[in-house]
């Protein structure tokens, strides 16, 4: 039988207590292993430099400039893939984490099985945020989109499909579920969308598929879609 390794992770927060049983939790799990710790955004790029872990999860609100050290991970360590693990819903927030490059976005009320799965669709490379927040930063996304200038693309009607359910919110799995379609094959939608739309991450799709329903480029964009 092949074995699997596990997913090296770090943990950064400046809580002590929190820090201490977050990471007992995942030490006891055969599936994750635990290579670093720390509790500023200085040590986020230290632990990136030196200990190249799969996936570091931050606190936002820590000594230091959290963002840049985040824009440089994501720059300059691009095996290490981050999660934010927040206090904070506020959109603003959520939204320019998500622009600097983090895939996952947890609140710190979430359970501890949230917290794993998120962990384990960035592994993945997919982007993963709290429902509590998911649907409030597309809002906020809608509001606040950047002016940008969007290829002069063609959609098939499948893509279409995949571009409304993302203005709505909706995780992959949900797209998944609504279109009777697999989650891999979401993925692969996602992965085609992004090099159609010239970007780099989910959060970017959006940003581009609002640049397109105001202009009318994406038919049916107003539709409502139901969530399962």
């Amino acid at each position: 039988m092949e074995c699997v390794k596990p997913v090296k992770i770090a943990f950064v927060d400046d809580h002590p207590v929190l820090l201490s049983g977050i990471c007992q939790l995942f030490s006891s799990n055969d599936e994750f292993q635990v290579v670093s710790v720390g509790s500023c955004a200085n040590d986020v790029v230290d632990i990136a430099r030196s200990m190249k872990p799969d996936i570091m999860v931050i606190d936002l609100n820590m000594p230091g400039r959290v963002l840049e050290a985040i824009t440089t991970v994501v720059n300059d360590h691009k095996t290490t893939r981050l999660v934010a693990f927040t206090a904070s819903g506020n959109i603003d927030t959520a939204i320019a984490t998500l622009e600097a490059g983090v895939l996952g976005y947890v609140l710190k009320g979430s359970t501890l099985d949230e917290l794993t799965d998120a962990i384990r669709q960035v592994h993945k490379g997919e982007t993963y945020m709290s429902p509590r927040v998911a649907a409030n930063v597309v809002a906020g996304l809608q509001v606040n989109a950047r002016a940008r200038t969007v290829p002069a693309v063609r959609f098939s009607s499948r893509e279409e499909d995949v571009l409304r359910f993302l203005l709505q919110g909706c995780t992959n799995k949900e797209i998944a579920l609504s279109l009777s379609l697999s989650e891999k094959t979401v993925k692969h939608y996602m992965t085609v969308l992004m090099q159609k739309l010239d970007v780099r991450n989910r959060v970017e799709v959006v940003l581009a598929a609002q640049e397109l329903a105001s202009s009318g480029g994406l038919t049916g964009a107003g539709t409502n879609v139901q969530r399962h």
